[in-house]
């Protein structure tokens, strides 16, 4: 499974598209610039799944951050955001 970005920059919500999903756990953490952990999540990502949205991230600072992603078995992927107003 791969992810990518639907924007690199958000305010309170992450989308991001899901290919090659078959019935998979998902595992993200949101990094800031110095490396701490800001935000996880996990959850199991259902067959078919093209679209995936992280709330809850409105409390965050502004900045840069890494977001993580671990599809079980694969490889890990590191993605840059923004957080803006």
């Amino acid at each position: 499974m791969l992810a990518r970005l639907k924007s690199p920059v958000f305010i309170d919500y992450v989308v991001f598209e899901l290919t090659d999903v078959v019935n998979s756990s998902l595992r993200a953490v949101l990094r800031d610039e110095q490396g701490s952990v800001c935000s996880k999540l996990e959850t199991t990502v259902p067959n078919g799944q093209k679209s995936f949205r992280w709330n809850g991230l409105n409390d965050l600072p502004y900045g840069v951050y890494t977001l993580e992603l671990d599809h079980g078995d694969e490889e890990q992927q590191k993605l840059r955001l923004v957080k803006r107003v």
